[in-house]
């Protein structure tokens, strides 16, 4: 765990949805399927069928490989896209328009690949949710490259001590495919009851 070569784009996405399952998916190799990691699974396996097309004045490319040298980061992108000489990336997920703020990361992760690998800066991407199939915008910010920056950063770190971050329980432990190995209503619990011990 000390030694590692490149983070996934899209373990920074897991990371800041919740630290303790991003640990037990890349460090303790855990994962168990539900219905929404199998929706998931199914709309990236429909979208990452590399090809290149115009549509009308966007030319858009999907499945190809994203990489930075500078962030150690590797991923491959759903959809590249470009209009008028920009480009901007497409992040694929099943839900619904600005249901979590954790794909602006994965969109931001891959703009600094494309960033990189094309000497062009990237302003804006975007996430298309399958479940509403409406676009949500997402501003290439310094705010969020930072952000996004400081969570590879916790994740290179995470991979390095191989430290488990403490299970948290959050409105999205329910949804989360790794609870029952999880249990962090449990944890909480043990914590606060050795607090008072």
């Amino acid at each position: 765990m000390n030694d590692f070569d490149y983070i996934s784009i899209a373990l920074l996405n897991q990371y800041s949805y919740c630290p303790h399952r991003c640990w037990r998916m890349s460090c303790a190799g855990e994962f168990a399927d539900n219905q929404y990691t199998i929706e998931g699974t199914s709309l990236h396996d429909r979208v990452h069928t590399l090809s290149q097309i115009n549509r009308d004045e966007t030319w858009q490319i999907r499945a190809i490989w994203l990489k930075s040298e500078k962030y150690k980061l590797i991923g491959k992108s759903d959809l590249i896209e470009s209009t008028d000489g920009e480009l901007y990336p497409v992040e694929y997920k099943r839900g619904r328009k600005g249901e979590w703020d954790n794909d602006e990361l994965q969109v931001c992760a891959q703009a600094l690949c494309l960033e990189e690998m094309t000497g062009k800066i990237i302003a804006t991407g975007y996430v298309y949710y399958a479940q509403s199939h409406q676009r949500q915008l997402v501003e290439i910010s310094e705010g969020l490259r930072q952000e996004t920056i400081a969570t590879i950063e916790k994740v290179a770190a995470m991979w390095r001590s191989g430290n488990m971050p403490l299970p948290v329980y959050t409105a999205r432990c329910t949804g989360c495919s790794l609870f029952s190995q999880c249990l962090p209503q449990a944890a909480g619990k043990v914590n606060r009851y050795q607090e008072a011990s």
